[in-house]
C-alpha cells in the first residue's frame, strides 16, 4: 500500500519584514514535520526567501518539500519603483499607500493558482482577510497568522472596550479597510479627534495583572486595528502565534479564548525551533563578529528599530549623542535613507571619535541581528518591541530598553516590563499610528535614552534583576521547544487537526491527484 501524500498547505506571508520572516520560519517548521508547503509571493521577496530554503533542504536528514510560487507585482500599474515588492524598501506615507494598491491588486492571482490547484489549508497573513472567501469556496481550512504576541491582542481588545462610549465614530465600512501601516487610516487632517491621543494616563481594567500605560492609543487606528482582527478570525480555524506559552502567560491564552472563541496554538520562537540557521558568512558579518569578539561579556548594547521606524535627523542627533555620552559601546543599525543623509545628523567628529576607541558601529546593510544577539559580548537591546525583535532576544536571554514607535508596540512593551521584567523603559513620550507619521511633540532626548542604557548597562541591583529575568526567560524558550516542550506539543497537535481534517472531508490522500 502506497505511503499517503503528505498534507498541502498554502502560506500567504504580507509583504514587510516583520511578518514575512516568522511566517517564513512557520512554512520551514510544517515542511520539516513532513508537510507539503507552498510560499506564494513576490519576485523579489521569493529570491529572499530562497537561501533559508536551500538551506534547509541541504542540511536536512530527511526530504522537505517546500516550494515558492511567485505572482507578478504590479510595480508599474500602482507608481512604484521597480522592485520595490516589501515595505522595506518604503520610507513615506504616499509609496505606503502604493504598496497597499499594488498589493491588493494580487488577489486575482493567488486565488486563481488556488482554486486551480487546491491545497488542504491555507494559512494566512491576518492583513489578507479575503482568503477568507477562496477558502470557504473550496470548503478548506484557514489559519490565521497575527505578527503580534496574544498579550497585545488581549490588550487592543480591553482598550477598546474601556473608550468604545467614548468613541463616537462609526464603524469601517467595506470601502475602508485597514491598513497596518497607516496608508489608509491616515486622517486627512492629522488633528482629528478620532485618531487623537491623550497623556493621561490610566490602568487596563478586568487584566491578570494590573497594567498601567502612560499614554492613551490613538483611538481611531486601534479602532481600525480591531476591526481587521475580528475579521480576520471570523471565518478562521485559528490563530498561530510566533510564541510560547510561558511568555504570553497562561492568563493571556485563556483571556483570549475567552473574549475570541478561537484556538490558539503558540508555536515559538520559531527561530528557536528551526533550531539551524543560515551560516553568516559575508565579509561584513565576519567583520561584526571578530568586532564582537574584541569585546567584554554583556558590554555591547545593540541599537535597532527594525525595518519599519523611520526617525527624523533631530532624533537621530539625539540618539547618537546618548549613546556616546553613555560610556558604553554599540553596535546601531539604521536604515539606508537614514545612512545616506548621516552627515546631516550625526554629532561632528562622531564617528572619528568612535573609531578611535572602537567603540561603536553603524551598519546600513541588512544586519544579522541573531548572530548580534546570541554573541556574548551583546548584554542589552535599545528595541521598538517589534515582536520579531524580541522573541530573538528572549531566545538569547538579552535583556530589553525598550522604546516603542508605534502600533502594538507598546501593549508588548508593557509585557516585557511590568509582567515578566526582563527590560527597562526609555519612557516614549509619543504614540504614533503608523512609521510614517510625523513627530509632533519632538524628539524624545539623549537624557533619557543615556538613562534607558545606563539603567541596564551600569549594573546596579536593577540591572542584575533585570539580567536575571531576561535569562530566566531564554531559559523557558529553550524548554518549550524541545521535544516534549509546548511549542512543540503545539506543533503536533495542530498538525494532527489538520490531517483529521482533511480525513473529515473525505480526501483520499493515498490517491489524490491534487
Amino acid at each position: 500500500m502506497a505511503d499517503p501524500k503528505p498534507l498541502k498547505v498554502y502560506f500567504l506571508p504580507f509583504l514587510a519584514q516583520g511578518h514575512l520572516i516568522p511566517f517564513s520560519q512557520f512554512a520551514r517548521l510544517f515542511a520539516a514535520h513532513g508537510l507539503h508547503v507552498t510560499i506564494i509571493t513576490t519576485p523579489s521577496n521569493a529570491h529572499f526567501l530562497q537561501k533559508f530554503i536551500d538551506h534547509d533542504k541541504s542540511s536536512s536528514h530527511h526530504r522537505i518539500v517546500i516550494d515558492i510560487h511567485t505572482v507578478s507585482f504590479p510595480s508599474h500599474e500602482a507608481g512604484l519603483p521597480e522592485g520595490t515588492e516589501n515595505f522595506f524598501n518604503v520610507n513615506d506615507l504616499e509609496t505606503s499607500r502604493k504598496m497597499r494598491t499594488a498589493i491588493a491588486m494580487l488577489r486575482p492571482q493567488i486565488e486563481s493558482f488556488i482554486e486551480q490547484n487546491p491545497p488542504d489549508c491555507i494559512v494566512s497573513d491576518f492583513v489578507f482577510t479575503w482568503s477568507s472567501d477562496v477558502a470557504s469556496r473550496l470548503r478548506i481550512p484557514r489559519l490565521t497568522f497575527n505578527p503580534f504576541c496574544t498579550f497585545s491582542v488581549c490588550m487592543i481588545d480591553a482598550v477598546h472596550q474601556l473608550f468604545i462610549h467614548k468613541d463616537s465614530s462609526e464603524s469601517l465600512d467595506d470601502d475602508h479597510k485597514i491598513d497596518p501601516f497607516g496608508a489608509v487610516s491616515t486622517p486627512s487632517n492629522p488633528n482629528d479627534a478620532d485618531n487623537h491621543q491623550s497623556d493621561d494616563p490610566f490602568v487596563v481594567p478586568g487584566f491578570p495583572h494590573p497594567i498601567s500605560l502612560a499614554l492613551q492609543p490613538p483611538r481611531r487606528f486601534f479602532k481600525d486595528l480591531k476591526c481587521a482582527l475580528d475579521a480576520a478570525m471570523k471565518t478562521s480555524y485559528g490563530l498561530i502565534v510566533n510564541n510560547f506559552n510561558d511568555l504570553d502567560c497562561e492568563e493571556y491564552i485563556d483571556y483570549y479564548r475567552k473574549i475570541s472563541g478561537h484556538k490558539v496554538w503558540h508555536i515559538g520562537p520559531a527561530s528557536l525551533m528551526l533550531r539551524s540557521t543560515l551560516p553568516q558568512t559575508s565579509e561584513d558579518h565576519e567583520y561584526i563578529r571578530s568586532w564582537l569578539d574584541s569585546k567584554k561579556p554583556n558590554s555591547v548594547v545593540f541599537v535597532g528599530f527594525g525595518t519599519l521606524c523611520y526617525f527624523p535627523d533631530t532624533q537621530l542627533f539625539e540618539i547618537a549623542c546618548a549613546m556616546e555620552s553613555s560610556g558604553h559601546s554599540f553596535i546601531w543599525m539604521v536604515r539606508k535613507e537614514e545612512d545616506e543623509g548621516k552627515k546631516a545628523w550625526l554629532p561632528e567628529g562622531f564617528e572619528e571619535r568612535m573609531k578611535e576607541e572602537n567603540r561603536g558601529l553603524i551598519l546600513t546593510k541588512w544586519a544579522p541581528q541573531e548572530l548580534i544577539l546570541n554573541h556574548p559580548a551583546t548584554g542589552g537591546f535599545l528595541t521598538h518591541c517589534g515582536w520579531t525583535s524580541v522573541t530573538e532576544a528572549v531566545s538569547a536571554g538579552v535583556p530589553l530598553i525598550t522604546w516603542p514607535i508605534f502600533a502594538e508596540q507598546f501593549y508588548s512593551e508593557k509585557l516585557i516590563t511590568q509582567v515578566h521584567g526582563f527590560g527597562v523603559e526609555v519612557g516614549a513620550e509619543e504614540w504614533k499610528w503608523g512609521p510614517y507619521e510625523r513627530m509632533k511633540k519632538g524628539a524624545v532626548s539623549r537624557v533619557k535614552i543615556e538613562n534607558g542604557v545606563r539603567r541596564l548597562m551600569d549594573g546596579g541591583d536593577e540591572a542584575e534583576k533585570v539580567r536575571g529575568k531576561a535569562r530566566e526567560m531564554r531559559d523557558k524558550a529553550k524548554k518549550a521547544v524541545e521535544e516534549d516542550g509546548s511549542s512543540q506539543r503545539n506543533l503536533m497537535a495542530l498538525i494532527e487537526d489538520l490531517k483529521e481534517l482533511t480525513v473529515s472531508r473525505g480526501v483520499d490522500r493515498e490517491h489524490s491527484n491534487c
